[in-house]
């Protein structure tokens, strides 16, 4: 057996893997809960559904929607932080790091104080323009003409748009009396994850990541440099722009749903490339399988901890980790 093909099988192995791990997870969480659920119940709730059982209302309109919700949201954060981390060549790059999440929060709390009653898609296109606002001041900042997009400029960047952001955020949320909102967004929660919201939400983020694997060749070549890429006939500009966009999108998509969640796009790209390598068609799929993953587990340790914030669960993993990657001098795993 070639080294290639042995690579593929560890591909193939592990991504299969982490789908099983992900769909006991998902059984697993729809049953823990207050209200006592087993899985003969999952399997009558979903194919013969009962309205008038008080059960299947809780699975099918409760639990379901949070858990399908932490999966996308997980999948749309780890896959935008892969996909900024390969085309900055930043190995600290993540959505709430550089100004994303803070950015597209800022867009809801405007966008909450001027329109109340706002749909859930305008919401998504809201948190989609503050992401794009956001990231482009904080990589217009990061990146200079000699030597590219500077990691630690990009990181001092972030976290200064991102505390101008949050601090206006917050302003509007005094003057316009959005607290309680804020406060969600700012904590990060699935517990509010409904239908409507998935039907919106979910194409949008399963496009996106069909995008993005369709063109996982082009982000291999350019993570291994520009000159290369430029080399090989790529048009770097258009690739670079065209993937940020995206990765823009499902930044804006996830705090549109569940307020700011950080260190997701941080850690799980960095696992990933530990496991496959750098080669982004297999990067991408396996992020957005651990990145649910990731996010439906921490929902669930929330849940059994009386609600707790999911973001304050992730972070207590990812804090730890951002300062050891710091250590390193923001390397790739």
């Amino acid at each position: 057996m070639t080294t290639q093909n042995r690579k593929k099988y560890s591909f193939t192995t592990t991504f299969g893997i982490a789908v099983i791990l992900l769909v006991v997870m998902l059984f697993v969480s729809i049953l823990l809960g207050d209200a006592k659920i087993n899985i003969g119940t999952i399997i009558q709730a979903v194919f013969n559904y009962d309205s008038s059982n008080q059960q299947h209302n809780i699975i099918s309109e409760i639990r379901i929607p949070r858990d399908v919700g932490a999966i996308l949201v997980g999948m749309a954060l780890a896959t935008a932080g892969a996909v900024i981390q390969g085309v900055t060549k930043n190995g600290l790059a993540d959505p709430s790091l550089i100004g994303l999440n803070s950015g597209a929060s800022f867009m809801l709390a405007l966008t909450y104080a001027t329109l109340p009653k706002a749909p859930f898609l305008l919401l998504m296109v809201a948190g989609f323009v503050g992401a794009l606002l956001g990231g482009f001041i904080v990589l217009m900042i990061g990146r200079s003409r000699s030597d590219g997009f500077n990691p630690m400029r990009i990181i001092l960047a972030g976290a200064a748009v991102s505390a101008l952001l949050t601090a206006l955020s917050q302003g509007i949320a005094l003057m316009f009396r959005l607290n309680q909102s804020l406060t969600f967004w700012s904590a990060g929660g699935v517990s509010g994850t409904t239908w409507p919201q998935l039907i919106w939400a979910a194409p949008f983020i399963l496009v996106a990541l069909i995008i993005l694997i369709s063109i996982s060749k082009q982000l291999t070549i350019l993570n291994l440099g520009e000159t290369l890429a430029k080399g090989l006939g790529q048009n770097v500009t258009a690739i670079r722009g065209t993937t940020l966009v995206i990765s823009m999108v499902l930044a804006g998509i996830a705090v549109a749903m569940v307020g700011q969640i950080a260190f997701v796009g941080l850690m799980v790209p960095h696992i990933v490339r530990y496991i496959v390598g750098t080669d982004y068609a297999r990067v991408i799929p396996l992020t957005a399988v651990l990145g649910g993953l990731l996010v439906l587990v921490a929902d669930t340790l929330a849940r059994m901890l009386g609600e707790a914030p999911v973001g304050a669960i992730i972070s207590f993993i990812g804090v730890p980790y951002f300062l050891y990657l710091v250590k390193k001098g923001g390397r790739f795993s």
